[in-house]
């Protein structure tokens, strides 16, 4: 309610509004899909944890293969620390990730490697879109929360689109 009365009482630009209800839907119809694959599939209890898999694991494994690794950037206008490296050691600790846990939950292996592949890159979008806003609105971190961190956002931004692609690939794959 506050954000709203905010936006009416100052005087902000179409833009800035627009940012910020679209920020507030992108969100909230994205986290939706989290509750939709624990809640829609006979195995949704396990399913919805490759959501966690792969857009934790892509973060995880992209920041140390571009650490160790990383020589080309990818996109440096809107995250300078992001190497194509990186990238694609995300792609593969996802992958690697889910084809684990497929294994440990007698999970369809294709569907595993396909989401946890395409899925990586899903999540790697995430991540650039919402670096791109906060490039757009001049803030370097969504809070404060966690110290040397960019906010609770930070952590959830690849999983904002991973969950949607997560929920109607199982869909696909479980028909």
């Amino acid at each position: 309610m506050y954000s709203i009365t905010y936006l009416l009482r100052c005087k902000n630009n179409v833009i800035d509004i627009a940012i910020t209800f679209f920020s507030i839907f992108y969100v909230a119809i994205s986290i939706d899909f989290i509750i939709l694959t624990l809640n829609g599939f006979e195995k949704g209890s396990i399913y919805v944890w490759t959501i966690f898999i792969v857009a934790f694991l892509t973060d995880t494994f992209a920041y140390f293969t571009g650490y160790l690794f990383g020589k080309h950037k990818l996109i440096p206008k809107v995250s300078p620390k992001k190497t194509v490296e990186g990238s694609i050691g995300g792609i593969v600790g996802s992958t690697v990730g889910c084809m684990i846990f497929g294994y440990l939950f007698n999970l369809d292996m294709i569907a595993m490697v396909i989401i946890g592949s395409i899925g990586s890159i899903v999540a790697q979008f995430g991540d650039l879109f919402a670096s791109s806003i906060k490039r757009y609105v001049g803030i370097k971190d969504y809070g404060k929360l966690i110290p040397g961190h960019g906010g609770v956002l930070d952590r959830f931004d690849s999983v904002i689109l991973v969950a949607p692609f997560v929920y109607y690939a199982i869909r696909i794959f479980t028909k």
